[in-house]
């Protein structure tokens, strides 16, 4: 796998959104054992525990607290931070969460990114990389993996406003020249994950209550992405788009010939690596949600030489190290910071 060249970090001016929450967080530890001079704006971290504490995220950029909606909050963080480069990952990312607060996804994710990218303006940022979703795409359940030519158009708020983010970095490359690009990655997963909802992080907390996994809907299939994988993706896209040689979106997703893991089969290979076996029931999803989405990354790994070094079942399973250094009592920002450094999860 191509890495993320230090001698284009060291020392660059970097603004990132979002850095408490869990892409931004790896995102921010890697950038810093690349010798980057980051800077992150976002909320408090948005749960409890959190990687941003247990990996003391904040030690590794300056960290700052504003809500991306807020236009002078934004314009103080670009001038304190005069970011040569910026990543946008800033959202609310969850499907249930935007089913429940429709308005306040759509402020977010797309007015959100808006402000992001009009406070940009004039900045003189040389790469903008726009964080959305493998969910952008208008979703025929045919078993076609999307890539990035296809149509968008997510059919609840979180996808939806996803799609509109690319809308509206698209309105910024176009009508103002900004140097936007964006990021579609899968189903990400890896260490210090604990968001409501999300796969890995329920299958951790049912096992610590003795409770058994509630799964939605176990046959479904999604692309699978470690996150260490996916941020190196960013980087990469980065260093091609400030060198004025990258397209305007591109996915982070699963090789073509990798095997599609359900929703079950990835819980059971989490289980099993944490020292057990699955316990879980089926309940009915009470909102809709696809039963098969895959995108096609031929195009990330042409333009930029990119793939992953926990593909599928590897990431999952180093994913659960991570998880179980922490409940034996490990130092987990010595863990992690090591991870970030070598761009790999240490093994337990």
């Amino acid at each position: 796998m191509k890495r993320a060249d230090a001698g284009f970090w060291r020392g660059r001016r970097v603004l990132v959104t979002g850095h408490t929450g869990f892409k931004g967080g790896w995102l921010a530890l890697r950038l810093a054992a690349l010798g980057a001079e980051a800077t992150g704006l976002a909320l408090d971290p948005p749960t409890n525990p959190s990687l941003f504490a247990l990996a003391g995220v904040g030690e590794a950029l300056a960290d700052r607290r504003g809500d991306i909606r807020d236009a002078g909050a934004m314009t103080a963080a670009i001038a304190a931070a005069r970011p040569q480069v910026v990543f946008h990952l800033a959202a609310q990312p969850l499907v249930r969460a935007g089913l429940a607060e429709p308005i306040g996804t759509l402020e977010t994710n797309v007015m959100g990114t808006a402000v992001v990218l009009e406070a940009l303006r004039g900045a003189g940022a040389a790469a903008i990389v726009v964080v959305t979703s493998d969910k952008v795409y208008r979703n025929d359940e045919r078993g076609h993996a999307f890539a990035e030519d296809d149509p968008l158009g997510g059919a609840d708020p979180y996808s939806g406003s996803k799609s509109a983010a690319e809308m509206v970095a698209r309105l910024y490359r176009e009508s103002f020249g900004l140097p936007v690009a964006t990021a579609r990655a899968g189903n990400v997963v890896g260490g210090g994950d604990f968001a409501a909802d999300r796969l890995l992080p329920d299958v951790w907390r049912a096992r610590a209550a003795g409770a058994p996994l509630v799964l939605r809907r176990p046959a479904a299939t999604r692309p699978w992405g470690h996150v260490l994988d996916v941020i190196e993706g960013y980087l990469l896209f980065a260093e091609a788009l400030a060198a004025g040689d990258a397209p305007a979106a591109l996915n982070f997703g699963p090789a073509a010939d990798a095997p599609a893991l359900s929703v079950l089969e990835t819980a059971e290979i989490f289980a099993e690596a944490l020292g057990g076996r699955l316990d879980w029931r089926g309940e009915p999803a009470p909102f809709a949600e696809k039963s098969e989405l895959a995108i096609d990354s031929a195009a990330a790994r042409a333009a930029l030489g990119w793939s992953e070094r926990l593909p599928g079942a590897a990431g999952v399973r180093a994913a659960a190290r991570w998880y179980a250094r922490l409940a034996a009592g490990d130092d987990m920002a010595t863990l992690s910071r090591a991870a970030a450094h070598a761009g790999l999860e240490a093994a337990a």
